[in-house]
């Protein structure tokens, strides 16, 4: 076999349909897009219209207050995420974990963001964690392991309570 004799597999290309260019050619006149109507103009119908009637979106109420611009967002970070890491000796013995060394170790993404520590898995190594937030099982988990946790407030958050 020699390159000049390669070819795609019988069906591997076709051209691509052509509408619009004479009724012929089976795709003419309306090009698929049936008569007149919302459906046939360029940029198609709306996701949200609903054929007239009221839609979804105004019949329901709106309840409640997002506040998705300024929203405090929390890495979060599981014990046996914390182990595997330790087991890796990504940690030196004796520092303080907080955001910056956990990112620095690869166990979060950013080192200015607040970290909050869960309490899926184990941990066996004493860990001095220095997170924004904690569940209670992730703490009593860290202190039967014999290490501390300190629970600090992001600055955002302090300062709006």
């Amino acid at each position: 076999m020699r390159l000049n004799q390669l070819r795609d597999n019988a069906g591997a290309r076709r051209r691509r349909q052509r509408v619009g260019r004479g009724i012929g050619s089976g795709r003419g006149k309306n090009t698929g897009t049936g008569h007149k109507g919302h459906k046939s103009r360029s940029g198609g119908a709306s996701r949200t219209f609903e054929g007239g009637q009221m839609p979804i979106y105004r019949r329901l109420p709106k309840r409640g207050f997002k506040n998705a611009l300024f929203r405090t967002r929390y890495q979060l970070v599981n014990l046996d995420r914390l182990q595997t890491a330790a087991d890796k000796g990504k940690f030196a013995a004796g520092t303080v974990l907080d955001g910056a060394a956990l990112a620095a170790a690869g166990v979060v993404r950013e080192a200015d963001e607040p970290v909050k520590l869960l309490g899926r898995g184990e941990l066996q190594t004493a860990l001095t964690l220095d997170v924004a937030k904690a569940s209670p099982k992730a703490v009593a988990a860290v202190e039967a392991a014999g290490g501390k946790v300190t629970v600090r407030e992001p600055a955002g958050e302090a300062a709006s309570a």
